[in-house]
């Protein structure tokens, strides 16, 4: 194998030639060095990993670090971005789990894992029915061609993730912001820090109300109480773990609605088979999250010792970005990767990560995907997209993969 200068390396991220598909890049890049060096936006150099085993081998390895002050943690940012990126960290982000490694990942995990079992979420399935029905009510009473995103796939997780958590729904329009800024790679380091320091305001007044007041039943306020019987969090890591829920809580779940959305109605065959039989929906849902793994960049890490993995030595303090994206396309594990196929049984994918890491939301967004599909198509049958999906301005400038509109007949 020749060695590649440094300033050869390819960059990170890569660019997709087609929205639905992953970078072209990372078939051969897997098939060359599935364990390969990368050039980071702010010059810096990192691993990437793009085949399946070797990510989950990685993302199971307690050697890793999830520390996103480390000052090796890749981010796909610039100097400026990162500097911004990592005060807000020190802000908020840092003192929630996503940050954290054992032990203390584990014991704020172990807070709130009840909320989240699939008894308590299979519990909430009348209450989001009627609030995908309502949604799915109001874009049918809007004027053509309406905006799926703004109707549904943004509207429905908001609002259940607002319910869940005692967040107003009101205040949806600031969150959203503060949200878009923060995920976007086209934000400036100031705005950066404007929309993390207002977001860590907003959810910093509601903990302290709920703090300060009578008990509320809602996932914010069970955490303080339990933490009052068990002390484990700061007000702040509470805060920040309020933030990371809120986040995580309506901006993937929507992103997945509206691709998948888009991706029923390119495959009209494909659609066709769960309009006819809904018992396929949770097998079609899992080939949706593999085929777009809307996350790459949060199974980043930091080696804490030397690791050997796919023939190269990761050393200690070497930054790893494990694509879940590429590793849910490796054709040696997922056979014809490119095609949407609802009976795959893809549940091993890495959309949701692996490891002690894995979203712990999972399945209440299973749940809520599989509300919404089996309701749009049967309520609105005549859906189709206003414009090509080629021309769908998608998010190919954020952390998080998505499409910001989405404009649809009926």
């Amino acid at each position: 194998m020749t060695e590649m200068l440094e300033t050869d390396l390819p960059s990170f991220p890569m660019a997709r030639e087609c929205p639905m598909h992953p970078p072209a890049e990372y078939r051969e890049i897997r098939a060359q060095e599935p364990v390969s060096r990368v050039r980071m936006p702010d010059g810096t150099i990192a691993w990437l990993v793009t085949g399946h085993e070797l990510s989950r081998q990685l993302l199971a390895d307690p050697r890793v670090s999830s520390d996103r002050l480390h000052p090796n943690f890749p981010l796909a940012l610039t100097t400026e971005q990162r500097k911004a990126f990592q005060d807000n960290n020190r802000l908020n982000f840092r003192k929630s789990m996503i940050g954290l490694d054992a032990p203390e990942h584990g014991a704020h995990r172990k807070m709130l894992i009840s909320e989240f079992s699939v008894r308590r979420i299979a519990s909430m399935r009348p209450r989001i029915q009627e609030i995908v029905d309502q949604c799915i009510d109001d874009m049918l009473a809007a004027e053509q061609p309406a905006d799926l995103v703004e109707h549904l796939s943004l509207a429905v997780p908001s609002l259940v993730i607002c319910e869940l958590l005692g967040v107003p729904y009101e205040q949806r329009h600031g969150f959203h912001e503060w949200t878009r800024k923060l995920i976007s790679r086209s934000t400036s380091g100031a705005e950066r820090r404007e929309a993390a320091e207002l977001l860590n305001d907003f959810l910093g007044d509601l903990v302290t109300q709920k703090e300060q007041g009578e008990p509320t039943d809602d996932v914010i306020g069970r955490l303080i109480a339990r933490n009052r019987e068990t002390p484990v969090m700061t007000h702040d890591e509470i805060v920040g773990t309020a933030i990371l829920l809120l986040i995580a809580g309506h901006e993937t779940t929507a992103n997945m609605i509206s691709l998948g959305t888009v991706a029923l109605l390119e495959n009209p065959e494909q659609k066709a088979q769960v309009v006819a039989d809904s018992s396929l929906l949770p097998s079609a849902i899992e080939e949706m999250l593999r085929y777009f793994t809307i996350v790459e960049s949060a199974t980043a890490r930091v080696a804490t010792a030397d690791i050997e993995l796919g023939g190269v030595t990761i050393r200690k303090d070497q930054g790893v970005i494990v694509s879940g994206l590429a590793a849910d396309w490796d054709s040696d594990v997922f056979e014809n990767p490119e095609q949407l196929d609802f009976h795959r049984g893809a549940r091993h994918h890495v959309a949701f990560g692996y490891g002690v890491h894995q979203c712990l939301g999972q399945n209440l967004a299973r749940l809520e995907l599989e509300i919404v599909f089996e309701t749009l198509f049967r309520r609105v049958p005549t859906l189709a997209l206003a414009v090509p999906a080629a021309d769908l301005p998608y998010k190919d400038d954020a952390g998080i993969y998505g499409i910001y509109r989405v404009p649809v007949h009926f």
